[in-house]
């Protein structure tokens, strides 16, 4: 919570800290913010007229006091209150209250900031040294976090991040969904994020790019070089699409992964090869993308990596030598080649090339078999997705006796609906993604399941006739990604009055949002909420990451 200033505090007046870093997700899809009724009393520590004042104000209540606010380049002293959205650090300015966010700030925290630029009632900073440590100071173990955006809290206790995780997801709930007038018992509702029992090594999907310099930290520009030796393999910069930080190794992915990482590190330079990077801005080069994905034997459980190089067209005989280097692994059963020819820097080819292996690998989930492809979506995080997928499964309640129809909607390859479908009478998967609706209907013929429906449409261009090639369901289940659910499919979901809906999101604060649409429904829209939400569950799927997966269910009114 957001402290109010201190007794002894310079007069000052100044817009409510209200975190509009909230308020833009109720007004993404709606054109009102979230009323300051509905904000808690420490977050309206100015009081009605959203004013602080002093003892020395109460004297003199007819002076006017200028607004304070930071500019840009100031300097100013912090203490990081909490963590916010994408993980940054909400503080305020000491003495004054004044709210600003900054990266890479961690709740106890005390630092100097310079202002980079403010927005509306907050600015945001940059650390540029820290004063007092924060609170649950551990050391980092990979060498390259303090650079990487990728593990931002590796040297905050994985405890204090659970926590941290928690009180964001209830924060959100209770202010942009709504629910703290609506819902008395929301304590019993908001349910204790569930922890990741492996905090390295669990992504089963890593992408690292290259390309033609490596990005340095300022305090390393003495360290540049030129030539191939300059060359990067690694993750993007933060913030940077053309700058990337050369990695030789990343404790997020298995331990075979690395070795494969290694291996191309290794000999890529050697300009015999005649190996050359993509560079972003120019548009020249060979190599763009290095993906390597984890599978399982389902015979032996052991691992199997498939590597995948993206290029900007199709010449195997200069991969060659990575190839005999690379398949020499034993883990590695398939060596991929995506071909994307244009000059956008994705990672998807326009054709796709087996090199070595076998086109496929394979993982089991919930006791199911699924084909991962190159470019299939699959969770990342398979050991927690058992973890998830089990909570979904408990929040569906099916009987069991195959009466039941379940609406999977973006679906991706189908591996929670076909998870259900066997206790299910028929499961009915929508999903945008051309390929990923051929990948769950191989996924339903490998495990044998006929009563799986998969249909390729974009669920946020809906029309009147959506839902008429299907029975009503008994159970939706919902999956978007970030942005949400488009209005369109909010009021489909409300005409349709399914009994029970299961929003799975993997942005809290966009979930947030569409509860409080389910439930309460859209005043100025004139759109009427019939939901009442009976839990959310938070799950820690990516340990050190500001990422935050909720399971979330709703019964109809």
């Amino acid at each position: 919570m957001l402290a109010t200033a201190p007794a002894h505090a310079l007069r000052l007046r100044y817009v409510v800290p209200t975190r509009t870093w909230l308020h833009k997700f109720r007004c993404s899809s709606s054109s009102s913010a979230v009323p300051l009724a509905h904000l808690s009393a420490s977050e309206l520590s100015g009081g009605n007229n959203n004013t602080l004042k002093t003892s020395e104000d109460k004297n003199n209540s007819e002076k006017k006091t200028a607004p304070y606010y930071p500019k840009r380049g100031q300097t100013v002293e912090l203490v990081c209150e909490s963590l916010g959205f994408k993980g940054k650090g909400i503080c305020k300015v000491d003495g004054t209250g004044f709210v600003v966010m900054c990266d890479r700030a961690l709740p106890g925290e005390r630092f100097l900031g310079r202002v980079t630029r403010r927005k509306g009632s907050y600015a945001e900073v940059t650390k540029i040294k820290t004063l007092t440590p924060h609170r649950d100071l551990v050391e980092a173990p990979c060498e390259y976090a303090s650079y990487c955006g990728g593990c931002k809290a590796q040297n905050l206790s994985y405890e204090a991040q659970l926590r941290a995780k928690e009180e964001q997801v209830h924060e959100l709930i209770t202010h942009v969904g709504r629910f703290s007038d609506n819902n008395p018992g929301l304590e019993t509702v908001l349910k204790p994020i569930v922890p990741c029992d492996i905090q390295f090594n669990y992504r089963n999907k890593m992408e690292f790019s290259f390309g033609p310099q490596r990005w340095l930290p300022v305090e390393m520009l003495h360290e540049r070089e030129d030539g191939p030796v300059s060359f990067a393999l690694g993750l993007h910069a933060p913030g940077f699409f053309d700058k990337v930080l050369n990695v030789d190794k990343c404790l997020l992915q298995s331990e075979p992964a690395n070795m494969v990482l290694a291996a191309v590190q290794d000999c890529w330079r050697d300009p015999q090869l005649s190996l050359s990077p993509y560079n972003a801005r120019s548009h020249a080069g060979f190599l763009k993308h290095l993906m390597l994905r984890t599978g399982r034997n389902v015979e032996t459980g052991s691992q199997e990596l498939m590597v995948n190089f993206v290029t900007s067209s199709y010449k195997p005989e200069l991969l060659k030598p990575l190839v005999d280097k690379v398949s020499s692994i034993p883990e590695v059963v398939s060596i991929m080649n995506n071909v994307n020819s244009s000059v956008g820097n994705t990672s998807v080819g326009e054709q796709e090339y087996t090199l070595y292996g076998k086109e496929t690998i394979a993982e089991v989930l919930r006791g199911l078999t699924f084909q991962i492809s190159a470019n299939s979506f699959f969770q990342t995080n398979t050991h927690q997705a058992e973890v998830l997928y089990k909570l979904i499964e408990e929040c569906a309640g099916l009987k069991g006796d195959g009466s039941e129809v379940v609406l999977d909607l973006f679906c991706g390859t189908g591996t929670i609906g076909l998870t259900l479908a066997r206790r299910a009478k028929h499961v009915y998967g929508y999903e945008v993604v051309p390929q990923a609706v051929t990948d769950a209907h191989k996924n339903a013929q490998i495990n044998g399941i006929e009563n799986a429906t998969f249909i390729q449409g974009d669920l946020n261009k809906i029309g009147e006739d959506f839902g008429s090639n299907f029975p009503k369901p008994d159970i939706v289940i919902s999956d978007p990604n970030r942005p949400g659910m488009h209005m369109k499919l909010i009021k489909f979901l409300l005409n349709l009055k399914s009994p029970r809906i299961i929003y799975v999101s993997c942005n809290p604060a966009t979930c947030a949002r569409d509860l409080d649409y389910l439930c309460h429904g859209v005043e100025e829209k004139n759109i009427k909420g019939c939901y009442k939400l009976m839990s959310v569950q938070p799950v820690d799927m990516f340990p050190h990451t500001p990422h935050i997966e909720c399971v979330c269910l709703l019964e109809l009114s």
